[in-house]
């Protein structure tokens, strides 16, 4: 299987993000599923991802033309569009020095038959390839109970910022600095 890693460029490709997205949504999964698959929490249009995707593209996975994975790339500028991601922002502005030059990866997913490949730690390693020029620090955040996705993110160099809790959920904020490439490493 050989994967090629980039940024998205065409409204198909976000599509696909889309339909990955929806299959992997919390509530269209079963309580096992979560636990041991994990889940995505926040729904996105496509006329928003075509928006964030314009400022910076998407890290994407592709099998071809088949989606395999895909790491969003929100821009700061975009954090009054997703209520879920506010008190995430709100949590940042006094913990983060004004001048500090972040991204926000808005939700990572992988598809099925690519999951314990290394595609999870990839997308995260293209990302910091692709933003390390205009960009500091990788942050983003995660739903306390995913704990599969939380193990991947300190497995690749995630480091905590803050916890807080919103909407009845628990939030780990975390951060990866862009000059710190997880790399692959088959097996793992």
């Amino acid at each position: 299987m050989k994967l090629r890693y980039k940024q998205a460029e065409s409204r198909a490709e976000l599509e696909q993000i889309l339909k990955l997205q929806h299959v992997n949504l919390r509530e269209n999964l079963s309580p096992d599923e979560k636990k041991i698959q994990g889940f995505v929490t926040v729904r996105h249009t496509l006329e928003l991802l075509e928006r964030m995707n314009s400022v910076c593209g998407h890290i994407i996975a592709m099998d071809r033309e088949k989606l395999a994975g895909y790491a969003l790339c929100m821009h700061p500028d975009f954090s009054s569009d997703i209520p879920v991601l506010q008190p995430m922002f709100a949590q940042l502005k006094p913990l983060l020095p004004q001048q500090t030059r972040f991204m926000v990866m808005g939700q990572v997913c992988v598809a099925k038959p690519y999951r314990g490949k290394g595609v999870f730690r990839e997308l995260y390693a293209n990302m910091c390839r692709f933003l390390q020029e205009d960009f500091e620090l990788i942050i983003t955040e995660v739903d306390a109970s995913n704990t599969r996705s939380f193990k991947a993110h300190e497995a690749i160099g995630f480091k905590g910022i803050c916890s807080y809790n919103s909407g009845g959920q628990n939030w780990e904020v975390i951060r990866l600095a862009t000059s710190a490439t997880p790399s692959f490493t088959p097996g793992r």
